[in-house]
This record gives C-alpha cells, structure tokens and sequence, in this order.
C-alpha cells in the first residue's frame, strides 16, 4: 500500500457534493479544490454496509463499485452483514477487516454506531461514514441524507396528500425501525416537524418499532387498526419495504381507503406501488450517488485533502407524477 505521505503528494480531486435537501452544504473539499478522479494509484478501500440483502442497499453498493469502474486504480471491497439486526455479524466484519492490514481507507454504514465509535478508536487510517453518521473523532465525513429535514418534507407533503384526500382531521402515526438507532431517529423528528408545521398532528406516543422488517411492520398496522377503527390519515414509515406491507395489511379495511403512506429510501418497489396505487409517496434517497460519493470522499482523504464533514447525497419526494422517470433511472444503475 501507498503510504499517507506518499499519497498526499497524489494531489486528486474531490468534486463539488450534490445540494442538500434542507438547505446548501458545502461539500468540496476545504483546500477548494475539485473534480472527480482519482489519483491513488493501488488504493483499496473496504466498504462495510448494515446489509447487501435488500435492494435499497444494492443500490449504494452498485454507487461505490461504479467508482472503482471509473477510478481502476482504486480496488473497493464491498460486503454487509446478513440483516440490519445482524449486530454480531458486521462487528466481525469490522474488526476482522480494521486488523487485517489489507485496507487504505474504510467506508461503514454502521448498525450500532455507539459500538463502531469503540471499534474504531485509535483507528489512523480514513474512515468515512455513510448512510448512517458516527460521532468519532477518527471519521473524516459523513455521506449520506440529510434525513430529518428530507423526513419533514415528506411530512410536509404527506399533510397536503391527505388533505387532498378528503380528510379533515389529519393525525399521523410512525411504523419506525430499529429503536435508538440514529437514522431512525431522525427520520422520526423529520416525519413530526413536516407533518405539524403543516397542520397535522403526529402521534408520537404511539409509534411502533418494527426493526425495518416488512412482516413487522404488517403486525405493527394490525395493531394500529385495532387501537384506531375509524381510520388514520396518515401512515410514515422508516423505509420503502414496510410502507408497502403496511398499506397490504390495511387493503381490506375501508377505513383506511385513503389513508397517506409514506415510505422512505424511493427504491423500484416502491416506484411501481407508487404507480399501481399500493403506496402513496416515497422520500427518495440518492442511494447510488452515496456509494459513489463514499468512496470518492475516501478517496480525496488519502489524497492529502480535507473532506467536508458532511456530504448530502440529496433526496426528493416520489409521487405517481414522477415515479416512471424514478424507475427508469433505478434500472439504470443497475444495468437493468
């Protein structure tokens, strides 16, 4: 491997990052420097994921593995645990590879990111969050959504969707993840701060944590029809998978004919359910671009620049108005 010093005279160039969904962000390097390419020759960067099993983060693999085919020069090493509740799994995963000798720079979206922050304590090499942020002195940067103000602009519109639909009085409730885990979190206070900025009322102390499994979050919209008969306007859930089990499970009962579900991440699934009137609107996330952008900015670091600390990979709302060019798009990244 190249050593730092070395590769700090391998002047590269980080490229400018997309817009952020709540505001601007600076994401160019702090030198101001930009630009796309790699010049680490021999670079390996390992990239550790929560999961590769659902298509979501098939997607941020496909980002950070197009980065190696535009950069040959740089190996990237892609793999994730079995599930995102696969604690023990990833922590192997993260151990194993940060004492193997055989990485430059890591990449992790963590699962536990209290128990990563100790993993890599002392850690020299660059080490990039993404998707999910770390609060550790050895992390360089974080890329991913920004996703509490994007939770709020899907809360946002969900409120007009509902009122559009006819209801007057427009209560939301949230099928959440995996309980304490930072991005859930976020997207909660996102989901609550759009809905009640515009009129809604978010039933914070009914939320149900579903792990982001979509058979749970079936079982949590069981519940929430039984503690709710007459209906519920609006249901925001944690991801895509559990926004469409969610409405299935409530398809029969007519109370819920019009209620808003909102989804999270804006992956192909999705899209079509968007299209055939089984989900009502997604917050997308730009998957893709933050692999790619991960990688990139892992790359920038043992260049010798400094990365911004955040990099927001941007997001949008899917609605049945722009989920075919979504889709499309989708089936782009991945050859389809």
């Amino acid at each position: 491997m190249k050593k730092r010093l070395l590769a700090m005279l391998l002047a590269g160039a980080m490229c400018a990052g997309l817009a952020a969904c709540g505001g601007t962000t600076d994401d160019t390097a702090s030198n101001g420097e930009s630009g796309g390419e790699s010049s680490g020759e021999g670079y390996s960067v390992d990239v550790i994921l929560k999961t590769t099993a659902s298509e979501y983060w098939g997607y941020v693999k496909a980002g950070a593995e197009a980065y190696m085919a535009d950069n040959p020069d740089v190996k990237v090493e892609v793999k994730g645990a079995s599930s995102e509740t696969a604690y023990d799994e990833q922590q192997n995963m993260i151990e194993t590879d940060l004492s193997s000798g055989a990485y430059d720079a890591f990449v992790i979206a963590p699962l536990q990111a209290d128990l990563v922050k100790t993993l890599i304590a002392g850690q020299e090499a660059p080490i990039i969050a993404v998707d999910t942020d770390i609060d550790a002195p050895e992390v360089l940067s974080f890329v991913g959504t920004g996703n509490e103000e994007a939770a709020a602009m899907g809360g946002e519109e969900a409120v007009k969707a509902a009122q559009a639909a006819g209801w007057t009085e427009i209560k939301a409730i949230a099928i959440s993840g995996v309980q304490g885990d930072g991005t859930a979190t976020a997207r909660l206070t996102g989901y609550q701060k759009g809905i009640e900025e515009a009129g809604g009322t978010f039933l914070a102390d009914e939320i149900q944590y579903a792990d982001a499994v979509a058979d749970k979050a079936a079982n949590s919209m069981e519940a929430i029809m039984q503690n709710h008969p007459e209906g519920i306007a609006i249901i925001v859930c944690n991801n895509d998978d559990m926004a469409m089990a969610a409405a299935r499970a409530a398809k029969s009962n007519s109370a819920y004919a019009n209620t808003i579900f909102v989804g999270f991440d804006g992956i192909q699934s999705a899209c079509t359910a968007i299209l055939n009137g089984e989900e009502t609107m997604s917050v997308a996330q730009e998957a893709y671009d933050m692999g790619y952008k991960a990688v990139e900015t892992a790359v920038a670091a043992l260049n010798g620049e400094t990365p911004a600390e955040f990099v927001d990979s941007g997001c949008s709302v899917v609605t049945k108005d722009n989920a075919q060019e979504r889709l499309d798009t989708l089936k782009g990244y991945l050859g389809e």
